[in-house]
Formats: structure tokens, sequence, C-alpha cells
């Protein structure tokens, strides 16, 4: 299976584009929120993928990071979430905002993205709540190109390949998030319970350090009244 690919950007296309590697062109479907973040025509580009296989159909979907592409198999494995939709949600909310939502139980969130329906919305949300602090505490990993449009060798690499060929750039957010999460949980809260305050406390100040992160999630997990 392809899990990475890096090359030449040479169109962009209605959701797609496509990335040149050695001469061989690879159509990648990527979202609104992805397309918009990629370089021009001509420059080096780099995704992490992953393939979808049907009876009558091969098709790539590509994230600028890993923690996007975890989120997208998650969101796949809920009945009535394919593709389209999977990149619809990932396209309006980002995976930040798809972890942030699934935790507060925000199915409302969720409903925003084009073509997702409230049922399908609150099944998202249910179904995936207890497996949100997961991926929300993987550092957000950037596939930085690997060969310059200066006719360097271009790479795609199997999924098999360790993470550690990829550089990784973390968001200080995110960093945060997840050492939140860890310490929440080796204080006993239970992962859903922790994720649901760290995302809270990290949406009501999204630049805090992660010492007042732990403050503002245990402040929200105390025993009212």
């Amino acid at each position: 299976m392809i899990g990475r690919i890096a090359g030449r950007l040479e169109y962009r296309g209605d959701g797609h584009v496509l990335i040149d590697v050695r001469g061989v062109g690879y159509i990648v479907h990527v979202s609104d929120r992805t397309m918009a973040g990629l370089p021009g025509a001509g420059e080096a580009v780099a995704l992490f993928t992953d393939l979808l296989v049907r009876e009558d159909l091969l098709q790539l979907f590509g994230f600028p990071t890993l923690a996007e592409k975890e989120w997208h198999r998650l969101l796949m494995s809920v009945q009535g979430i394919g593709a389209k939709a999977s990149m619809a949600i990932l396209g309006t909310l980002g995976a930040d905002g798809v972890g942030r939502a699934i935790a507060l139980g925000d199915w409302n969130a969720v409903k925003a993205a084009p073509g997702v329906g409230p049922k399908i919305a609150q099944r998202v949300v249910l179904e995936l709540k207890n497996k949100a602090p997961t991926v929300m505490a993987m550092s957000n990993t950037t596939a930085a190109p690997s060969a310059a449009p200066s006719g360097e060798d271009d790479v795609i690499e199997d999924i098999a390949a360790p993470a550690s060929a990829a550089p990784r750039i973390e968001a200080p957010t995110a960093s945060a998030q997840a050492e939140a999460l860890s310490a929440l949980s080796n204080l006993g809260y239970a992962p859903g319970e922790a994720a649901g305050a760290v995302a809270e406390a990290a949406g009501a100040a999204p630049d805090v350090d992660t010492a007042a992160l732990i403050r503002a999630a245990l402040k929200l997990l105390a025993p009212k009244g």
C-alpha cells in the first residue's frame, strides 16, 4: 500500500491534484483545506496517502499530517461515512477540529460538513468518542518534500516505511494537548473524559502552554457544587 507520496505538483483539479513522481503521474484526492495549503504547480510536494481499493476503482487520498490520515481512516469506519463524506468533514473542520468536536460530543460541528446529516454526525461522535484521545495525542507530522523542483529524485514510500523517514513538525497546541492528555490519564481520568476536558480547555485558550492547559482541564473535571 502506498503510504506517502512525494514529487512535483503538476496541476490542481476539482478535489484532486496530479503529482509527478519520476515521470509517472498520480492523481491524489484532497480536501479543500489541504488543497488551499499546497504549493503552486511545478513545486515539490509530499502527502501522506490512503489507498481506497474497490472492485472497479483505485483512489489515492492525500493528507498533510499522519493525524489527519488517521482521522480519515476512523471516519471511514463509521457506517454511512464514505470517502467523500470523510474528506468533507476534514475539509470543514481540519484534524484538530474533528478531534475537538468528537471529544466534546459536538455533532453540530460535524453536521456542518457538506452532505453530512444530523443522524450521521451523531453516529460519528458516538462511535469515535473513545478513540479521539489516541489520535489527538498524535503530534502533527507534516510530510516535507524530499525532492526539490531542480530535478532531484522524487519518491513514493510504502506504508511500512519507518515514520522517522519524514521530518516532524510539531504545532505547539497539538503538542500541549498530547502532553495534557497523557498527564490526565496518569492521574486516572478516563480517556474520553480527559479528551473532552482538554478539547474544551484548548478551545477556550488555544495558545496556552501544557501546564496551563492541564490546570484548565482539571478545573473542568472538578466535581461541581
